[in-house]
């Protein structure tokens, strides 16, 4: 079963990226010899040209964090296989991948500004101004899930604490070598490459224990702040390194995933309860299959967050429009596979064992199993399964908060960054994250969980909401230049409707005496007003041509 789903699903996602994607990128107008904003802009912090490989490292390690792990297990595992295969491979396509390609491609046209700076240049001010909040609280929601997730794994496996901060020390010097004392990349990944992979040997003869307390508040604690040194930093010293080295994590993931299934690893053990391909339609805590599913597996099918992380750092790191196709595209299908094996994890151990562990812990357990194959053994292999998901949760959580701060920033209309811009607005963004990974969250039945649980489903309906807003930007920007913009505004509109579906579902549930409640309501109408806003500028408006960036 597991062989048949990862064989049918690579195949197509192969189509995908040289058929769809090829059609997409006719589509925008790609241009490879127009500069990009990393060289017209060039700052030296953030507008910095990456190579191709560096710069498909970050953007993918960024997107991709624990998002198309997390929610396919979740979403397998109420309902079955097949829904969740079928929406992966078919949203990353056509849904997911548009959205990533057309938002990096409207950004470099528009000065590698955000979406929301886009929103107000072809809808109105009154739109900037609703998306950057939306923007912000989306961002918020990320940081709030991932640091849980992490602390989590920290605190039960404290060798992959240990594995994490080599990690990070070895990122650091890699960037001083290359940036600094003018090293060659392929030389120093010769070095560092090695390194990282010692660094998962390395972190389980130290486990890192933190005593007394709480031991997962306290992690919550040093990773937010983690987070606040990281997002401040320019992104030569630790964010370009960082993500480079973790891509090869992810992409050994990947690998070593594929060949396990196909070598045999994906064998389901004797007695293990069995997977449908069809289990409910309806579960107790996530509702039913439309729209829970939709907005629960997120990242591995669509994802707005991308389309901040494309119009946020790698369009003001992308040397050449050549690399669009590849870096924002093809990261987003290879983002489905990662979600491809995540479902395989639940059919391996059963959808009630999956349900009664963390998703990260199921993910470990699974590539274990696929690392099997190749006489590793199944200990050490979950622990690359952990370590490799706690980095990728570490790099988007810093990259969640430079974001959150841009968001900021944009909004008071910050031209300038020096510390006392862009410390304030760092904790600015930190402060509910730190509210929310220290309080007892519950869910809509009253019961006490753990804070990524309660937040998951808020988190995919404004993730996937944020998404639909962004193209929904894409579609006016291309109507506006005179492009064809219904491979866009398709999509677009189904995904406003599963989201709007979602959030008022949420509400519904929780009530507006929760904060979940209250901060859904809010979203849903943020939403329909700028939803209003876009449809009164197509309707009024007049369809302008703007030659600077056609």
């Amino acid at each position: 079963m597991i062989l048949g789903i990862v064989v049918t699903g690579l195949a197509l996602l192969v189509i995908g990226y040289f058929v769809y994607g090829r059609f997409v990128e006719s589509r925008l107008g790609v241009d490879p010899g127009r500069s990009t904003p990393a060289h017209t802009q060039r700052d030296g912090i953030d507008h910095v040209p990456a190579r191709p490989a560096i710069l498909l490292g970050h953007h993918f390690s960024s997107i991709a964090g624990a998002g198309p792990i997390v929610g396919p297990i979740i979403a397998a595992a109420a309902f079955g296989w097949l829904p969740a295969v079928v929406w992966v491979v078919l949203g990353a396509i056509l849904i997911g991948g548009v959205q990533d390609f057309s938002s990096l491609i409207a950004s470099l046209r528009h000065k590698a500004r955000s979406v929301a700076d886009m929103a107000r240049e072809e809808i109105s001010p009154v739109a900037r101004i609703l998306f950057l909040l939306f923007v912000w609280f989306t961002l918020v929601y990320v940081i709030v899930v991932f640091t849980d997730l992490t602390a989590a794994t920290f605190t039960s496996d404290p060798g992959v604490a240990s594995s994490s901060l080599i990690y990070i020390v070895l990122a650091v010097s890699l960037g001083l070598l290359v940036y600094r004392a003018g090293f060659g990349l392929g030389k120093a990944s010769f070095v560092f490459v090695p390194l990282v992979f010692l660094a998962i040997w390395g972190g389980q003869q130290i486990p890192l224990e933190i005593g007394g307390g709480d031991p997962k508040s306290t992690w919550s604690f040093l990773l937010l702040g983690y987070c606040f040194v990281a997002s401040v930093l320019p992104v030569w010293f630790l964010l370009q390194p960082r993500d480079y080295l973790s891509s090869f994590l992810l992409y050994v993931c990947l690998i070593g995933g594929i060949l396990g299934v196909l070598l045999g690893g994906g064998r389901i053990a004797e007695g293990t309860e069995p997977l449908p391909a069809l289990l409910s339609f309806h579960d107790a805590n996530l509702g039913l299959l439309f729209p829970a599913m939709f907005i629960t597996i997120a990242c591995g099918a669509a994802s707005g967050f991308h389309s901040i992380v494309a119009s946020g750092t790698t369009a003001k790191q992308l040397s050449s429009e050549r690399h669009a196709r590849p870096v924002a595209y093809g990261s987003m299908l290879l983002e489905s596979v990662l979600a491809l094996l995540a479902i395989s994890a639940v059919i391996l151990i059963g959808p009630t064992a999956a349900k009664g562990q963390a998703p990260t812990v199921v993910f470990g357990h699974a590539i274990g199993r696929f690392f099997g194959v190749f006489g590793i053994p199944q200990d050490l292999g979950a622990h690359f399964g952990a370590l490799a998901i706690s980095t990728f949760l570490l790099t988007t959580l810093d990259t969640c908060t430079r974001l959150a701060r841009y968001t900021i920033e944009e909004l008071a209309r910050i031209k300038k960054r020096t510390l006392s811009t862009v410390v304030p607005a760092t904790l600015a963004t930190l402060i509910l994250p730190l509210v929310m990974t220290q309080a007892t969250l519950r869910l809509p039945n009253g019961s006490p969980a753990p804070a990524w649980q309660v937040v998951w489903p808020v988190f995919g309906a404004t993730n996937q909401l944020l998404g639909a807003l962004a193209m929904l930007a894409v579609t006016v920007w291309l109507r506006n230049t005179g492009r064809s913009w219904t491979y866009v505004a398709v999509p677009m509109a189904f995904m406003f409707s599963v989201t709007l579906v979602a959030l008022a579902q949420l509400v519904w549930r929780y009530g507006l005496s929760t904060l979940v409640g209250i901060i859904s309501g809010a979203l849903f109408l943020l939403a329909v007003v700028l939803l209003f806003e876009a449809v009164r500028q197509v309707i009024h408006g007049r369809s302008r041509v703007h030659a600077a960036r056609t």
